[in-house]
């Protein structure tokens, strides 16, 4: 076993770069989905409603699910949700 370190948790469980900054990307819109659920205080149900998927769907994000869902889909859920989607592209 090595001391191996890594800039974050995607990074040492990815096997690629560009796999972790995805799985950075689909992290990040999973929990502002979750917060803005939490912030309407809307039950799973209400939630479900607003991007038009099925409640235990629409829970997935909250239970970490990360590999069930696409950047498309959650950009969808997240705009339906009443969020703007922004991307920042550093060199």
């Amino acid at each position: 076993m090595t001391n191996e370190r890594f800039a974050s948790v995607c990074d040492a469980v990815e096997d690629t770069k560009a796999a972790a900054e995805t799985m950075t990307l689909r992290s990040a819109l999973m929990m502002a989905l979750d917060r803005r659920i939490k912030a309407q205080g809307w039950t799973p149900v209400e939630a479900a409603l607003h991007p038009g998927v099925t409640q235990p769907r629409v829970s997935d994000p909250s239970r970490g699910k990360i590999d069930l869902f696409s950047l498309d889909t959650l950009v969808d859920m997240a705009t339906a949700a009443g969020l703007h989607v922004e991307m920042h592209i550093a060199a």
